[in-house]
């Protein structure tokens, strides 16, 4: 059979093939929202990609989830919520800045029983590792992957990843812990930012900017007055 794919066929298969399980509404948003019928656009195009056997479906859930078409993930597998938690937070972050770089599962040690992230990126410039947490754990275990985090920061060799700038000081990524619940865990090495969301963060963000904008303006304001003591 002969075919020819589009860029938009070949950019959609990659994006499945990158997130592992990716809903209809989120191909919408990020390939059809500009056309004047977004949903049977999309629906049109995945169900001739899936023809084509290019790419996997499972209508264990609605709207439809896509899959790689060599998924070794069972179609009613728990597995693909996890991978949707991790599509949905990417989302969330393109609402305000297309993330860089972006490894789903990164697994930077390179060997079993290192950290595993679920999501590696540059977001507004600053690397960040995330793990999402759609249970609620005890504390020894966050507090054991933190320690792993510390490991590899002792180790310097996350200062050779691919990403690591080469005309500056290599960064070791902020970690977020994308939970529900507060774990009272910590590091003196690594910075540890707990939300329930990105949107969360990026409220938290905003607050922090304009709290500094405000210092700066008072500091600026009072060094302008002269204060006679005398």
């Amino acid at each position: 059979m002969s075919f020819r794919l589009s860029q938009r066929d070949k950019d959609i298969i990659a994006f499945i093939n990158q997130f592992r399980a990716v809903d209809r509404d989120s191909l919408v948003d990020l390939f059809f929202k500009q056309l004047k019928s977004p949903i049977n656009a999309c629906n049109s195009v995945m169900v001739r990609l899936y023809r084509l056997g290019l790419i996997e479906r499972t209508q264990q859930y609605s709207p439809t989830v896509y899959l790689p078409v060599d998924a070794k993930i069972k179609k009613n597998s728990q597995k693909i919520l996890h991978f949707l938690s991790i599509l949905d937070t990417y989302k969330q972050m393109c609402a305000y800045s297309t993330p860089k770089q972006v490894i789903v599962e990164d697994k930077p040690t390179g060997r079993k029983g290192g950290i595993e992230p679920d999501l590696f990126c540059i977001f507004k410039g600053s690397p960040f590792w995330i793990e999402i947490q759609r249970n609620q754990y005890s504390e020894q275990k966050i507090q054991a992957k933190i320690n792993l985090y510390e490991e590899f920061f002792f180790s310097d060799e996350w200062k050779s990843l691919h990403w690591q700038p080469e005309d500056r000081s290599a960064i070791f990524p902020s970690v977020i812990l994308i939970t529900p619940v507060r774990y009272a865990v910590s590091s003196d090495y690594i910075r540890i930012i707990q939300v329930a969301s990105i949107h969360e963060l990026m409220e938290k963000y905003k607050g922090s900017v304009k709290h500094q904008k405000e210092v700066r303006e008072r500091k600026q304001t009072s060094q302008g007055i002269k204060i006679n003591l005398t």
